[in-house]
């Protein structure tokens, strides 16, 4: 228990870490558009500071999960569709600042799958504060994002796909390993500390959940398995 208890603590604490790395893009931002003094500039302050609060939000739900002794988040029957759709609504104000064109992609129609549905939720819009914010510094002739889900042998995959080829398994591999040693560890997909992927990642942790690399469509992103409800199915 002591031994699960310290873990924990590192985790958060290379969380924190990231997190506070990632911050000082958007407050210093914030700070030369506000220097401007220009009307025009507010909205993108908005968007900029939005998205800073809410990946702190993201961290402290993460984190709470850890100190609270609850790392395990409760599942229930969860639409995949609602969910994309909602993140991508809080998506939406970034990725417009940022010229990423959204899109959502469902591989058919599915039924419930079992998740937290905030949790989940969290997740997507973290990676998603990640992806956005590589995606213009990537060599790719259109910059789109899209909130997919396909289903796969083991289950429903719902991520985050864009062209970027960088973006591989070993690179994820490697980003962990060096998460909370290096600035930026995910250096061959991100400028950024890129702590929207970890915070990520420990939330779907909690869901019984991985964050891996999987493909959509020719794209190449994000995702995480969820299992579907039985019980629907069995109805």
């Amino acid at each position: 228990m002591a031994e699960r208890t310290s873990v924990q603590a590192a985790l958060s604490e290379q969380l924190l870490l990231a997190v506070v790395e990632q911050l000082k893009l958007p407050l210093l931002q914030i700070a030369r558009r506000a220097e401007l003094g220009d009307a025009k500039t507010l909205p993108e302050i908005q968007t900029t500071a939005d998205a800073a609060v809410k990946l702190l939000d993201n961290y402290l739900f993460g984190a709470r999960l850890a100190l609270d002794g609850q790392y395990e988040l409760e599942l229930e029957p969860v639409s995949v569709a609602s969910v994309l759709y909602d993140s991508g609504q809080q998506l939406d104000a970034l990725a417009k600042l940022y010229g990423v064109e959204l899109e959502l992609s469902l591989g058919g129609k599915f039924g419930p799958v079992m998740a937290h549905r905030s949790g989940l939720q969290s997740a997507l819009v973290s990676l998603g504060y990640a992806m956005i914010e590589a995606l213009p510094a990537q060599e790719t002739s259109k910059l789109r994002l899209q909130l997919a889900a396909h289903r796969c042998r083991y289950g429903v995959v719902a991520g985050l796909y864009a062209d970027a080829d960088q973006l591989t398994t070993e690179a994820l591999r490697l980003g962990r390993r060096l998460h909370g040693q290096a600035r930026q560890p995910l250096t061959s997909v991100s400028h950024t500390s890129g702590a929207g992927v970890f915070v990520a990642d420990a939330i779907l942790q909690a869901m019984h959940a991985q964050l891996t690399v999987s493909k959509h469509h020719h794209l190449k992103g994000l995702g995480t398995v969820l299992q579907p409800n039985l019980q629907t199915q069995l109805v």
